[in-house]
């Protein structure tokens, strides 16, 4: 329906178009060029008529007889004002574009109509005037120009048609897939971080009736880990919500940084400088990334000291790597990150985007943080 009102459009304007240069461009060698300016005036108007009409109520394509007994109204007042003049085999052929675009390839019958309506004016211009045999040819093509007009337009109202119901189908594609890795990504945060909580609020809260009656103290501490688990389990939801809001896709990876590093300085009262020289990245990488930022952050307010923080995004050895340095206290990094759980995640985002995290820090000597994701660069990117 989108496409059958945009080609009518077109074919409305060029028609109207097409008609008042070719015909204006004759009016000066009339004798008599009142009616051809009649013409005009009606074809100007009823193309504005028209375009108005479809703009406020597209699906009037989706009307076609009525529109095209309109159409031929026209036609007909054109070459009855104008007589066999240049404007009508013009609108003529517009009505046969019209009738293409609105019909498809039924067009052929009211383009057949025209045709064979030409051919009689053809034949009364040519048999009116004297000295018009070396403009037979001439006069004769223009006819047949209704049948070309009617094929080509419903064979371009066609191709737009499908390739709009294409586009429709990958944006709706597009929209399912986003809506599922959204749904995925927030299971398992809920995963990772509530739901453990709450299975453990569980446990304990199964224990409770028993151990009132047996163990009136060990009761006080499992309401005391249910209550405190509650309490955890809401500040988790409200990180994992939090966390959601981080990234928004619809402006630059480069401002959401600056926006999470200029937020953190001010709570934690620590100057940071990010630089960021990475073009668009895919919003599951931009997500993660994000997310690793901002815990690598807290953890520098939560443990370094720190007096100034660095943060750099940037493509590096076949994919973007970002990279968090403080110049705080440090500390000795365990193996395999025992006990460390922050890290342990952080890990797990970079693995969950095709990358791995590393963390360089000795006592004293401040830390790293560097993120490492794989990805396909575009072209001209730098590396």
């Amino acid at each position: 329906m989108v496409a059958r009102a945009a080609v009518a459009r077109a074919v409305l304007l060029g028609r109207a178009a097409a008609t008042l240069a070719v015909a204006g461009g004759v009016l000066r060698l009339r004798e008599r060029p009142a009616p051809l300016v009649t013409v005009l005036l009606i074809i100007a108007l009823t193309a504005a008529v028209a375009l108005v009409a479809l703009a406020r109520d597209p699906h009037i394509v989706a009307r076609p007889v009525p529109v095209l007994t309109a159409d031929a109204a026209l036609v007909a007042a054109v070459l009855g004002i104008g007589g066999a003049d240049v404007a009508f085999f013009c609108c003529a052929a517009g009505a046969s574009a019209l009738a293409g675009v609105l019909a498809g390839f039924w067009a052929l019958l009211p383009a057949a109509c025209y045709t064979g309506l030409g051919y009689l004016v053809a034949g009364h211009v040519l048999g009116a005037a004297p000295d018009t045999a070396h403009l037979a040819g001439f006069v004769l093509a223009f006819p047949i120009a209704n049948v070309l007009a009617a094929v080509g337009a419903a064979v371009a109202t066609a191709a737009l048609a499908a390739h709009v119901e294409l586009s429709v189908r990958l944006v709706a594609s597009a929209q399912r897939t986003a809506a599922a890795a959204e749904r995925s990504r927030l299971a398992r945060e809920l995963h990772d971080s509530v739901t453990k909580t709450l299975r453990g609020v569980s446990f304990a809260a199964l224990a409770l009736p028993t151990s009132l009656r047996r163990q009136p103290a060990l009761a006080e501490q499992l309401a005391a880990t249910v209550s405190a688990g509650a309490t955890a389990a809401v500040r988790q939801a409200q990180e994992v919500l939090e966390g959601l809001r981080l990234d928004d896709p619809d402006h630059e990876l480069g401002v959401t940084v600056d926006r999470i590093c200029r937020r953190w300085s001010d709570g934690a009262g620590v100057p940071v400088r990010s630089t960021v020289t990475t073009g668009d990245l895919p919003v599951d990488v931009r997500y993660e990334l994000v997310r690793i930022l901002h815990e690598s952050l807290e953890n520098v307010a939560r443990h370094a000291g720190a007096g100034f923080v660095t943060v750099e995004l940037a493509y590096a050895d076949g994919g973007v790597r970002l990279r968090v340095t403080d110049d705080g206290a440090g500390f000795r990094v365990p193996d395999e990150w025992s006990g460390c759980f922050g890290l342990i995640g952080m890990a797990e985002r970079a693995a969950a985007i095709r990358g791995t995290l590393r963390v360089v820090s000795a006592p004293g000597a401040g830390t790293t943080v560097v993120a490492d994701i794989a990805l396909h660069l575009p072209a001209g990117a730098p590396a």
